[in-house]
This record gives structure tokens, C-alpha cells and sequence, in this order.
């Protein structure tokens, strides 16, 4: 029968479990110390799902299913992901028989063990190979080479290398009828026997397999103290990630009378699942690689917020345990045990916002998510910088001038423009659309927005979404002057209370009228009315232009003609794209007038932000170069006749975008609903 003898060659290998204890008390020390970090936090209960969540590690850790969105890091973390695994199984069935007398190593899981370690314990020793080339040949920008990225990959190197040169050396001296199966150690076996006599082969022998154990030893107690842990951490974020609407952040009650702050402005006010995502943070920079504002010149790194968090809540858990300077001077014994409690600010003398993390970082995000999107272990970067924008308006009122006028316009007037909130209606009734108070039995409140309502480019896309609904007999009817911004720009630049007094006006005209069904020409309302307003009592069935105009189509009741056959390369709304997973309708719809689609560089999952999102509408970029101008290059360069949008936000930052690169004679920018408008 197909097997080997376990210990051969080998004496006093009892000595392992001692050093196994070791090792594992070294681990356990190292968890002990993180965890305590992350209960600086304030309490969350992320075990709502666990049968989704197991779902969640096999489909995204064993099947790899982010980490191969990048083809070519994705193989090279594949081949020593699975390399490594293979081998812990091997391991884990020797020890089943060495120590435990449960004889498995034998016949046909014998001879699997030894295929499979040979060949993806290859593939393990290729990824190293390739990362350490990445590393510190290639070094690209999103790569930050710390010491312990080259300790881990020598130690992995060195753990595979001892390994098969073991086998190689018991191959050359042991015969073995099935060595074919261990290929690599067949090969190696060799240059051995050629080189040394068996003496020194048996010697040889013994040194590589303590070595080797000693390296495994390093390789456990090593763990928790290196990026090693993302092997466990990164599995257990994908089990705790966020299943529901993405981007939704904890409504603030402001009569609570108890709230002494609003936002976050130190580390110990956030969840111990934020904390834990600092180390979850495998480094692997997809996250600065995808943002636009750092693709753009911008300061911001995404992955630098999350590291520089990670070396803050470090330096805090020193502090509350006594073991820094500043608090072994704190003289009123009173104060050092509130501090320990952590009741008093951070003993660190930093600053989380401000100095750990500079505040044009934060208000330079545009909240596309393109960063979460990309991440393979789900960290949620957005909600940070919400956090932290809330604290700098609602406490400290510093924020950029120009969100000054835009808040000042919507509270005064209900929109971010500060037009007159009495000709919101204007533009629309003008068009023979009725109100709810004229028609209460209209089967849809039709939300036009403040752009549908008050830009003069977006309103003739809520003529061209007017003539459709009309041609379809569609039974719909706005809130008019009674409507008012959806509280978007002023949620996501911080303003909480701003977005609670709109919501909640909205939300109490709409349950007035009985409003059942809304449609949406904005990704930004239809985002808010359907994911947060319900936060407010707000529940609503909320529909996007896009999804309803293929409706319509599929149903019969809006025929269109083919148009030419134009080029169109449609560029998807983060928020209706990343927020919402709406990607193929809008596609769909330009198809359906028979229009050629062209794709840009960044599209779907991986679309580029048109740079407006997260309240940037209203913001000026003072630092690199201008988003908008970014993602209209790549539309430039597929060459189309139009860029189809879905959202006013996007349209009028491409629109700019194409005046800026002077490209008006050669494509234009409409919405879907406006190129659909034309084949009636």
C-alpha cells in the first residue's frame, strides 16, 4: 500500500509540541493585544447573517472572487493562497496519524497528498517569486514596501523551500515506488545524491527538518504580529461585511438631550469594527489605485487613511495602558483612571482629524465607493469620512466656503441653487404636468429634483422623461413647490441636521398624499428615497428612470423607431452603478434604439467617478487635476457620438468636461432619457 514512515530519520521529535506551545502562546499573546485595540470601540453587532456570511468567505476568500477582478496580482496571491493550503491540509493529516494514531496517510489520499502539495507548493513558490518582483522590481505606486512585507515572504520562501528540499534528501536516500508523484523532491533528489554521500544526505536530513520546523514554529508565533493575520482577518471582515444598502450612515437623534457630540472626531467614538478593519487592511493599494481623487492629484489615499487609523489606534492603546510618557505624567490620579476608561481625549498629542488625517483628504472624497468596490476584504473606507465631516460642520463648523452657500441655499429655499422655492413647479406645469394636489390619484409621484427642476440643461431632460411618460400613458404627478432637495449634498458633506429638516418635510407631504410609488431621474434621490428616507419613516417603491423607461419598452406601452446607427458610450452613475447595482438597463435601453455601445477604459464596477458625488457638486477642486476632465478623456478616446448618462450630476460634469477639452463639434452628452426622446 501506497505510504511512508512519518518520523524517519528523525529523533526526539516529541520536542515539537513544546515548541508548538510556545509558538501557540506567542500567537495567543499577539491576538490578545490586537483585540484589546479594537475594543477601544464603541459595541456593533455584525451577527445578523451567518449563513450569508459563511457564503460570503467561501465565495470571496477560497474562490478568490475580488482578488481575480486584478488578473495578474490575483494569480500570484491564488498560487500561494493554494499552495498553502494544500499543504496545511497535508500537514494536518500527517499529525491526524504521527500523534493522534488515526491512520489516513496511506492509498489514495496518500498519493493525492503528494501530487497536490508538489504541484500547488510550486505554485506557492512561483507567487512569492512574482511578489517579491512586484515589490522591489516593479515597485509600483500602490505598493509601500515595509520591512515586514520581505520577513513574511522569506519566511513563506524559506518554510516551502526546507520542505521539499526534505523530501528531496529522503527521496535520495529512501527508495520509494510512488517519488513520481513527488516530482519536485524527485528532481531535487538529484543534484543531492550527486553531491554529497549518504552520511552527510542523513545528516543533511536532520538539520533541514529541525530548521524547517523552527521556521514553522516562527511562521505561528509570527502571525498576529505581521500582515500574515490578514489570513484570518480578512476572511472574518468578509463574514461581518454589510449585505444591505451600502453607504447608509447611523441617523442622529438630535433630542437626545444625552448627545454631548455629533460625528466622530476621535478613534475611541468609533466601532470596534472600524478599528478591526485597520488591520484587516492587507495594504494591497487596489483601493488608492481606484479612487479617483487620488488617480486625479488629490492628497487622498484611501488606503493611507485606513494605515494611518491603524498606527492611531496603536499609539491610543499604549496611551490607555499606561505605557506612554504622557500618561506616566499624569499626576491627578483621578484624570489617568478616566483616561484608562477611556472617558477623556486620546494620550497620544494627535489629533485624528487634522493631524492623523489632514481635512482636505476628507472633503476630497467624492463617495463613489470606487474604493470598497475594488477592496477584496471589504473595508468600508465612505462612512469614515462621512463620520468625520458630520464632527467638523455639526461641532466645529469648518468646512470649505463654497458648501457655506449651498447649505444657506437649501435651507432657505429647498434647493442647493437658492432659486426661489415658489418656481420650483414652474418649469413642469408649463409642460401640462398636474400636481398631487390637483391629481391625488396619480399612480406616481414623478421626483423630478432640484437639477430636473431649476438646471436649465437638466430640464430638458424632465421634458424629454415627460413626453415619454405622456406618450406611454403613464399616470403621474409631481409635488411641486411642496417638493424639496432630498437632502443628498447635505447629508454627504455633513450636515445631518440640514438633511433631517428636508427629509422629514418631504417625508410627511408624500405620506400626506398617500404616495406609494416614486420615479426618480436622479441616482442621488432615488438612492436617498429608497435606502435612507426609510431611516426616517419614509418607505417607499422607488424606481429609476432607467429601469422604468425598459419596462415601459418591454411592456409595449412606449414603441420606439431605430435611430441612426450613432455611437454611444454610456457612462454608469456611481450612485446608480456602485450604490445601486444598476448597470445593464441603461445599456439595454441605448441598445434598444439601435444604438452601437462603445465601452471606456473604466466602466461598470470599475466605473470613474464623474468627480460631483459626496456633495462635490457645489465644491471647487484646488488641487490636481479636475475629475470631470479625466473621465471625459476617456470618453474622448473611445470616440463616440454621444456619452449617455443617467444622472444630472454626471451630464453636467461631462457636458463641462467636453467644453473644457473644446469637443462639442464631435460628441455630446445627453441623458438616456433624452436619446430615447428622439426615436419616438
Amino acid at each position: 500500500m501506497a505510504t511512508r514512515e512519518v518520523y524517519w530519520n528523525i529523533e526526539g521529535h516529541h520536542w515539537l509540541y513544546l515548541f508548538f506551545i510556545i509558538a501557540l502562546a506567542i500567537f495567543a499573546y499577539g491576538v490578545y493585544k490586537r483585540v484589546k485595540l479594537w475594543k477601544l470601540g464603541q459595541p456593533e453587532n455584525r451577527w445578523k447573517e451567518v449563513w450569508p456570511g459563511i457564503k460570503d468567505v467561501l465565495v470571496y476568500t477560497f474562490a478568490h472572487k475580488r482578488i481575480f477582478k486584478d488578473s495578474f496580482p490575483g494569480m500570484m496571491h491564488a498560487g500561494i493562497f493554494y499552495g498553502f493550503l494544500f499543504l496545511a491540509f497535508a500537514t494536518a493529516i500527517i499529525t491526524l496519524q504521527a500523534d493522534f494514531s488515526i491512520h489516513l496517510f496511506h492509498g489514495w489520499l496518500y498519493l493525492f497528498i503528494k501530487i497536490t502539495a508538489n504541484l500547488f507548493g510550486l505554485a506557492a513558490l512561483l507567487g512569492i517569486v512574482v511578489a517579491a518582483c512586484r515589490r522591489y522590481i516593479q515597485r509600483p505606486d500602490r505598493l509601500d514596501n515595509k520591512t515586514d512585507d520581505g520577513i513574511t515572504l522569506a519566511l513563506l520562501f524559506a518554510i516551502l523551500l526546507t520542505g521539499f528540499l526534505i523530501q528531496g534528501a529522503r527521496i535520495a536516500v529512501l527508495p520509494d515506488p510512488w517519488a513520481d508523484y513527488a516530482f519536485i523532491g524527485l528532481w531535487l533528489s538529484f543534484p543531492i545524491k550527486a553531491l554529497l554521500n549518504e552520511a552527510q544526505i542523513l545528516s543533511l536530513h536532520v538539520f533541514l527538518w529541525w530548521f524547517h520546523l523552527f521556521l514553522a514554529m516562527a511562521f505561528i508565533a509570527y502571525f498576529p504580529y505581521s500582515k500574515l493575520f490578514h489570513i484570518l482577518l480578512g476572511p472574518l471582515n468578509q463574514f461581518f461585511r454589510n449585505r444591505g444598502p451600502i453607504g447608509i450612515p447611523e441617523p442622529i437623534d438630535f433630542e437626545d438631550e444625552s448627545l454631548e457630540t455629533f460625528g466622530k472626531s476621535q478613534l475611541r467614538e468609533f466601532s470596534w469594527k472600524t478599528l478591526f478593519n485597520t488591520d484587516v487592511c492587507l495594504r494591497c493599494g487596489r483601493c488608492q489605485d481606484n479612487c479617483p481623487a487620488y488617480l486625479s492629484g488629490k492628497h487622498l489615499s484611501p488606503k493611507r487613511i485606513i494605515q494611518d487609523m491603524r498606527v492611531l489606534m496603536e499609539e491610543t492603546g499604549e496611551a490607555l495602558l499606561g505605557k506612554t510618557k504622557v500618561m506616566a505624567q499624569a499626576a491627578d490620579q483621578e484624570a489617568a483612571a478616566a483616561s484608562e476608561a477611556g472617558e477623556m481625549e486620546e494620550w497620544t498629542g494627535r489629533a485624528l482629524i487634522g493631524e492623523v488625517i489632514p481635512e482636505e483628504d476628507l472633503w476630497a472624497c467624492t463617495t463613489c465607493r470606487s474604493c470598497e468596490q475594488q477592496c477584496p476584504v471589504f473595508i468600508e473606507h465612505v462612512d469614515k469620512t462621512i463620520d468625520m465631516r458630520r464632527n467638523l460642520v455639526l461641532m466645529e463648523t469648518r468646512f470649505p466656503a463654497e458648501a457655506q452657500l449651498a447649505f444657506r441655499n437649501m435651507e432657505n429655499n429647498g434647493n442647493p441653487w437658492g432659486i426661489g422655492w415658489t418656481t420650483r413647479a414652474d418649469y413642469l406645469t408649463g409642460l401640462g404636468v398636474k400636481t398631487f394636489e390637483e391629481d391625488p390619484n396619480a399612480e406616481y409621484l414623478y421626483w423630478p429634483g432640484c437639477s430636473g427642476a431649476f438646471d436649465a440643461r437638466n430640464q430638458k431632460v424632465s421634458a424629454a422623461l415627460v413626453k415619454l411618460f405622456q406618450t406611454a400613458g403613464v399616470s403621474f404627478a409631481i409635488l411641486g413647490n411642496e417638493e424639496k432637495c432630498c437632502g443628498d449634498s447635505a447629508r454627504k458633506l455633513g450636515n445631518e441636521y440640514l438633511f433631517y429638516s428636508l427629509a422629514t418635510e418631504n417625508i410627511e407631504v408624500m405620506n400626506g398624499y398617500g404616495v406609494k410609488k416614486i420615479i426618480t431621474q436622479c441616482p442621488h434621490c432615488y438612492n436617498f428615497l429608497k435606502n435612507e428616507y426609510p431611516q426616517l419613516g419614509g418607505n417607499f417603491e422607488v424606481i429609476h428612470h432607467s429601469v422604468f423607461l425598459l419596462d415601459l419598452i418591454k411592456s409595449g406601452k412606449l414603441k420606439l423607431t431605430k435611430s441612426d446607427r450613432k455611437t454611444v458610450t454610456y457612462h454608469d452613475s456611481c450612485y446608480l452603478g456602485r450604490y445601486n447595482e444598476i448597470y445593464a438597463q441603461p445599456r439595454e435601453l441605448l441598445k434598444a434604439v439601435g444604438l452601437n455601445i462603445t465601452e471606456m477604459s473604466h466602466t461598470g464596477e470599475k466605473s470613474f467617478c464623474c468627480g460631483a458625488g459626496g456633495g462635490r457638486m457645489w465644491l471647487e477642486e484646488h488641487e490636481g487635476q479636475r475629475i470631470n476632465e479625466m473621465r471625459t478623456d476617456e470618453a474622448i478616446a473611445v470616440n463616440p457620438d454621444y456619452v449617455g448618462t443617467a444622472c444630472p450630476f454626471c451630464l453636467t460634469m461631462i457636458n463641462d468636461g467636453i467644453a473644457a477639452r473644446e469637443a462639442g463639434e464631435k460628441m455630446k452628452a445627453l441623458d438616456i432619457a433624452e436619446i430615447l426622446e428622439k426615436a419616438l
